[in-house]
């Protein structure tokens, strides 16, 4: 051995044992913070963000395995990472298979069980990768110029679609190439931003490219020159395209409208391309709602995908549609299920379909019968299921609960037993204090019975009087369910000694749908009662200070606490409204979905006669307002611009109300960065002490 390899074998060796005592430093300061917030004994918002996400979820070919993302913060790093394990369906340990530098995601098994694909964006760009199924091997086998946001095998696996951004639009500096300095949206239409995003100039498109062996061919893009998103944004994934199982044909949702006439209707469109001829067909013409989410039964001949009857109405009843192509007929298969469905597998033999549908604030898994209609739940409990995959005889899904972040869980379709799969959190859930988690039926103003959770703090004495929170959900259709949120999160509400009442209002569904949509147009009336109720209840009993209510919410929750503060009575000591609608007139003119506005307003305020959904706007009992009030609104909230939130602090300042206001500049209807987040909740709960403590 030369001097000079010498040199370097001692120089490699040092620098893997600095590397090694790095690397081992860092874990233990992690380790000795996270024992830091578990010795508290309760949920913390740092101790929130220790915890680990389960994500997406697959599916083994043969039904022995889940491969699963994970996704993990640091706080101090203010991001998080993503990384793909495994799990056996018959239970064990998860192994972890991938640790690159940045996230891997959108796991999904080739259909030979023999690799594992996924997206990564290590060398610069996200691409399509993929390795063994023990996590060895790891290549990427696609380069393309711009970032491919999802990717699906062929079933025969000869194909592969990806879709990414394509540029169509020219612009302004394109259109006046003289005056490269020049900073300017040149708007003439509408949907010029969505939620939280500008127009760009640029749509999803959907590519398909031969594939074989690790080696993607020229893709072809089957959207060329449209300007459309498929999928849809802005939270449409890679549920909404699919493979027919014979690999003829892809069916994919899209929303081919523009401008004003996207703004005002909800009609996505089932679409079937042709692989062979690359011809297109809108299997869901002359249905005017929503249509999404495609599946294709396991011979092919039947297409199955959820479906909204109301044009122009984001909360109807999502029905379950099913398209039999030997016939060329299209039904309805939940005419008498008063529920909605998402989620559909289907039986290996095409027989039955699997779904995931709400009652009773929970979220549960059925079967649907194709040969006889009949619709049968599987499982049941306090829960809330939010994903399903079925292969063979196996059945997974991802189940949560207040008490309880996501986990993967199998079912016995036969007897509904469930057993968990992964514990991602029960190192650390096991060594706090919870929450107890009460439900209660209460009685509303017009005699109907309303399903409120009641969340007691760790160690509940009854003996004790505590402060209450009464928790107004956003929607405004939206369930208050087993969800595990981190943001609007129970367990730390709890932990920091309130009870948390909340009510499932007029409005919300999973309660049928008469229940689900009297909202529209009546804002202010029977769900601002339905709430009073469930406050007006807990307040009665001997550990709740009457004296100490504060009232809680975000979005549709964020006006009530508005509409609340003008009318209630001196019953609460403190509001927190997070992007509310404060002025339903500049509302409307300020958001961007319309069809939302028009649906549950009723249309504009300058239509003649004025939409009396109009004399529920929060602005104009301002006069009223008595009540400390902190408001909380995003730089980037598209659907509640933070104008609103604007306008009622200035309202309170100018009244001399006790009030405060955190704008969050890069935060959008949803505070999602982690030291954001913490933030957020320090002032949320420095403001309740203040005025309830």
């Amino acid at each position: 051995m030369t001097r000079f390899l010498q040199i370097s074998l001692v120089i490699s060796v040092l620098l893997a044992l600095s590397c090694s005592r790095n690397t081992s430093d860092k874990v233990r300061a992690e380790e000795k913070e996270l024992d830091s917030l578990i010795s508290l004994g309760k949920m913390t918002p740092e101790l929130l963000w220790k915890l680990g996400r389960v994500g997406e979820f697959s599916l083994s070919p043969d039904g022995k395995t889940v491969l699963y993302g994970l996704t993990r913060y640091n706080l101090k790093q203010n991001k998080g990472n993503t990384d793909l394990y495994s799990v056996p369906v018959s239970g064990g340990q998860p192994s972890q298979l991938t640790s690159l530098k940045g996230s891997e995601f959108n796991g999904q098994w080739r259909p030979d069980g023999k690799k594992i694909g996924y997206l990564s964006a290590k060398n610069g760009t996200t691409q399509i990768w993929e390795m063994d199924t023990d996590g060895n091997f790891k290549q990427a086998i696609s380069d393309k110029e711009s970032d491919i946001n999802g990717f699906l095998y062929s079933p025969k696996q000869d194909h592969i679609l990806f879709f990414k951004e394509v540029k169509i639009e020219k612009t302004p500096r394109e259109i006046y190439p003289d005056l490269p300095q020049s900073n300017v949206r040149i708007i003439n239409d509408l949907m010029y931003r969505h939620w939280d995003s500008w127009f760009e100039y640029t749509y999803s498109h959907i590519f398909i490219a031969p594939y074989k062996d690790g080696k993607i061919g020229k893709a072809v893009d089957i959207m060329e020159g449209e300007p459309y998103d498929a999928p849809v944004k802005t939270d449409g994934g890679i549920e909404q395209i699919c493979w027919s199982p014979d690999g003829s044909v892809i069916a994919y949702t899209c929303k081919k409208l523009k401008g004003k006439d996207y703004a005002v209707s909800t009609n996505t469109e089932i679409y079937l391309y042709d692989v062979a001829t690359g011809k297109t067909t809108d299997l869901t013409m002359g249905m005017d709602g929503y249509d999404k989410d495609p599946v294709f039964s396991p011979d092919s001949k039947k297409l199955a995908w959820r479906s909204m009857k109301t044009p122009g109405y984001e909360s109807d009843k999502d029905r379950i549609f099913i398209h039999d192509f030997t016939s060329g007929k299209s039904a309805d298969y939940s005419l008498s299920f008063d529920q909605s469905s998402a989620n559909f597998q289907w039986s290996p033999e095409g027989d039955r379909l699997y779904f995931i549908s709400g009652i009773q604030a929970t979220f549960q898994v059925y079967s649907l019968s194709l040969a006889t209609g009949a619709i049968l739940q599987i499982t049941k409990g306090d829960h809330d299921y939010t994903g399903l995959a079925v292969n063979g005889k196996t059945m997974v899904g991802t189940k949560m609960s207040m008490s309880l972040p996501t986990e993967i869980f199998s079912i016995d379709e036969q007897t509904g037993k469930e057993t968990q799969l992964t514990f991602t959190n029960t190192a650390i859930l096991e060594k706090i204090k919870l929450a107890k988690v009460e439900k209660r039926w209460i009685k509303t103003t017009d005699g109907k019975e309303m399903l409120t959770w009641v969340i007691l703090p760790p160690g509940f004495d009854p003996a004790k009087k505590y402060p209450a929170l009464l928790y107004c959900q956003g929607g405004p259709q939206s369930a208050v369910s087993q969800f595990f949120s981190y943001r609007w999160n129970f367990q730390i509400m709890a932990a920091n000694n309130y009870i948390v009442v909340a009510p499932n209002r007029r409005g919300l569904p999973t309660f049928g749908q008469e229940w689900n949509d009297q909202i529209a147009g009546d804002y202010g009336g029977q769900n601002m009662k339905d709430y009073l109720s469930a406050i007006d209840e807990l307040a009665k009993e001997p550990w709740v200070d009457k004296n100490r209510l504060g009232a809680v919410g975000a979005s549709y929750g964020g006006y009530s606490v508005f509409w609340l503060a003008g009318h209630h009575e001196k019953r609460f000591k403190a509001f927190i409204a997070h992007c509310g609608m404060f002025n339903l007139e500049s509302q409307y003119a300020e958001t961007e979905e319309f069809w939302f506005v028009n649906h549950d307003l009723g249309g504009p305020a300058w239509n003649d006669p004025k939409p009396v959904s109009y004399n529920y706007s929060p602005h104009l009992f301002v006069g009223n307002w008595d009540t400390p009030i902190l408001i909380i609104s995003g730089g980037r909230d598209f659907r509640i611009p933070y104008t609103e939130s604007m306008q009622a602090f200035n309202a309170a300042q100018l009244k001399g109300i006790p009030s405060k206001l955190l704008f969050f500049p890069e935060e959008s209807h949803f505070v999602l960065k982690p030291q954001n987040s913490v933030l957020w909740q320090r002032e949320f709960f420095g403001w309740l002490d203040k005025y309830l403590k």
